[in-house]
């Protein structure tokens, strides 16, 4: 069940530019919270709260860490707020990744779409294998995280700064060829989601994806961040908040 209160933060940093790393103390939260999940926050002075997803979950210490990129004038407005500020949220939202126990997992992020997946990677730790992609270097983040977790890193850029020069499907292909895992993770734009799904599918392995949406209440009362799913050859239309974020790979229709 999520609740909704003002809660501490705890540490802040920029993570790169224009992307910000900010851990709250909300004990209720972090004791509820699992991997894949978001948060609604409050931006003073906007209406409409901003979801920004859960990077990690440290349910001993009592804390929520959350990765965010500045898009706009609401997100702008919360990565003003500084350590010892109160930031107002709900949380734990939406539906997280399922665990698959003893098993090999990669966790695939895109852009600002890597941050659900540290939370995932820890949960199997040397049996991950972590590939993120992103524009350029000066953006690349969390990879010491995932490294301190004991996942194997490979790193994308698309305009070959640091790591493989190319997109994250380059790496993945070469993984499933050689030692397939049994589940795959990713969160990312959509393009790079479906691309994901379909490679996965070729070589008969499941999938999670975490959809990058926009919502508004976060809750599923409102219509705006309906997707289109496939169950049983049926269409139906989804709430991102509420049926997702996280979906089963092969039930979303990218089209």
């Amino acid at each position: 069940m999520y609740k909704q209160g003002k809660y501490p933060i705890v540490e802040k940093r920029a993570a790169a530019k224009g992307i910000f790393d900010v851990t709250v103390l909300c004990p209720e939260i972090a004791a509820e919270a699992q991997p894949g999940q978001f948060a609604q926050v409050a931006a003073e002075g906007f209406f409409l709260r901003r979801p920004i997803s859960i990077c990690d979950i440290d349910k001993e210490n009592g804390t929520l860490r959350m990765v965010f990129e500045v898009r706009g004038k609401g997100t702008d407005k919360i990565s003003e707020l500084h350590k010892g500020d109160l930031i107002d949220i709900i949380a734990p939202l939406g539906n997280g990744f399922t665990v698959f126990d003893g098993k090999k997992a990669v966790c695939v992020g895109g852009g600002i779409g890597t941050p659900p997946m540290l939370g995932i990677a820890k949960q199997y730790g040397e049996n991950a294998q972590v590939i993120s992609g992103f524009r350029t270097a000066a953006i690349a983040i969390l990879q010491e995280d995932f490294a301190a977790a004991g996942c194997k890193t490979t790193l994308c850029t698309d305009d070959g700064t640091t790591g493989v020069h190319g997109f994250v499907t380059e790496p993945l292909k070469a993984r499933l060829e050689k030692d397939k895992p049994d589940i795959i993770y990713a969160c990312g734009p959509a393009p790079m989601l479906k691309n994901i799904v379909k490679l996965a599918k070729e070589y008969g392995v499941k999938t999670e994806v975490s959809l990058e949406q926009r919502m508004a209440c976060g809750v599923g009362a409102c219509l705006v961040c309906v997707c289109r799913t496939v169950k049983d050859g049926e269409q139906y239309l989804s709430h991102v908040c509420k049926d997702g974020p996280v979906f089963d790979g092969e039930e979303v229709d990218f089209s």
